[in-house]
């Protein structure tokens, strides 16, 4: 999946939510499942999610909702393999290439 997020220091919820295209109470739920995602909480509660914490989401939701494995499994295998999330920033950023070499033969 290609999240569409602009480069930033911090994103809020919502911005994250909209770029995974899933509910905010789900982030929320994978906040306390997994210790790979720790946003900073302002005073009033805010969550701020860093770019660290979208590269821990963004394998979450590779593995949970794109290969469909249970949390308990997803715990496992992050555990497991330490590397995978370098491998998964790879992918992503092939298919960011893909598709804009894509959108330059279509203009072609």
């Amino acid at each position: 999946m290609i999240i569409d997020l602009p480069e930033k220091l911090y994103y809020n919820i919502g911005e994250v939510a909209r770029a995974f295209k899933v509910k905010t109470s789900l982030l929320r739920f994978w906040e306390n499942e997994f210790d790979s995602i720790k946003p900073k909480k302002k005073q009033t509660g805010t969550r701020k999610y860093t770019p660290k914490d979208i590269e821990s989401i963004q394998l979450i939701y590779h593995l949970v909702k794109e290969k469909g494995m249970t949390l308990e499994g997803a715990k496992r295998h992050l555990k497991e393999k330490d590397g995978i999330l370098e491998q998964k920033k790879i992918i992503i950023k092939l298919e960011k290439i893909k598709s804009e070499l894509k959108l330059i033969l279509d203009q072609l």
